[in-house]
């Protein structure tokens, strides 16, 4: 099967940017959306058939599903998008929460459907060269990671009131290629965070500005950070500290940071403005991968095991922001069920 027909549902801004990247992949591309005009104005842009979600959700003619929705539909349809029998994309998080991520899970499995999770900094060239590193002993022992995800502005209120809070929507990220670059796992969080005052997030318990502390296997001790009010731009970085060296990714001539040091010029580039730019390359590789799974027979890259283990580290940190304390990973562990 060289030029799969795929599925794709929701058209907005992750959907769009979908869409383009798979039009000239694929030989053929059925959009729906809950909002009819959305999908149809991803299908005059990108030549593609327009459905409602219903009747994409009961096709025959399909090779794959890509759902681009809001996060708190993600495992529902996932539930209903097994019974197509053929492949399922699905962007980050599977679901809020732990026990409908393993609802899903659990779906896809006795469907035999595989599932590929929208983790797509696994992708990236830079975090990629980082795990190689790591994995050979490149920069000595591990003993320090530094890291963060520093949005240029906040999305929309509704968006927000959907996505799970900044652990869940934004830091996930973080909290996974954490994981596959250092081969280790997360045993302890402690995370600090402000609303600011501002209803948009103190409405939803969530908040605009935080810092986490993290205690790996292996005593391996974690910072990171995130924000949805880097006005410099957007800045997506993460430091790895060896006993024989030290790697960076992130650090390149657009770089939103201003150098204070005479004579110094670095970053010289115009500074990124949000994750679509950021990771475009990395989107294209991760849409290739999934398409190869349908055509190839490919190993599913990132599964909803990942996934469930990134929201652990999630809720956890939520838990501690909430209740002001450190939280073993062990102890969200025992509210999966």
């Amino acid at each position: 099967m060289s030029q799969p027909r795929i599925g794709l549902l929701g058209a907005g801004r992750i959907g769009v940017m979908h869409a383009g990247l798979l039009a000239p992949r694929v030989g053929g591309l059925v959009v729906a959306d809950s909002r009819a005009e959305r999908a149809e104005r991803v299908a005059n842009l990108y030549g593609a058939e327009v459905r409602s979600p219903e009747a994409l959700l009961a096709a025959t003619d399909l090779d794959g599903l890509v759902i681009a929705t809001s996060t708190d539909t993600h495992a529902d349809l996932i539930c209903r998008a097994v019974r197509l029998g053929v492949p399922i994309f699905c962007e980050k998080p599977i679901a809020l929460d732990i026990p409908s991520t393993r609802r899903a899970g659990d779906a896809a499995r006795q469907a035999n459907v595989p599932v590929h999770v929208g983790f797509q900094r696994r992708f990236d060239t830079a975090y990629t060269a980082a795990r190689q590193r790591v994995a050979a002993g490149a920069i000595g022992e591990l003993r320090r990671v530094h890291m963060g995800t520093l949005d240029q502005a906040p999305a929309a209120r509704e968006f927000l009131a959907a996505s799970g809070g900044i652990y869940t929507d934004c830091l996930i990220h973080d909290f996974d290629v954490l994981r596959w670059v250092s081969g280790r796992e997360v045993e302890e969080v402690f995370a600090f965070g402000t609303d600011l005052g501002l209803p948009d997030f103190a409405d939803f318990g969530d908040v605009a500005e935080t810092t986490v502390t993290m205690r790996m296997e292996g005593g391996i001790l974690v910072t990171a950070h995130s924000s949805r009010f880097n006005g410099a731009g957007y800045d997506v970085r993460m430091e790895l500290h060896g006993t024989a060296g030290t790697d960076v990714v992130g650090m390149d001539e657009r770089l939103p940071v201003h150098s204070l040091e005479p004579g110094t010029t670095y970053p010289s580039g115009e500074p990124w403005i949000d994750f679509i730019a950021r990771f475009k390359d990395c989107y294209e590789r991760e849409l290739d991968a999934f398409l190869a799974i349908i055509t190839e027979g490919a190993a599913v890259p990132s599964t909803i095991d990942d996934a469930v283990a990134a929201l652990r580290i999630a809720a956890a940190c939520g838990i501690s922001r909430r209740e002001h304390r450190p939280v073993r990973i062990a102890e969200v562990e025992g509210m999966d069920a």
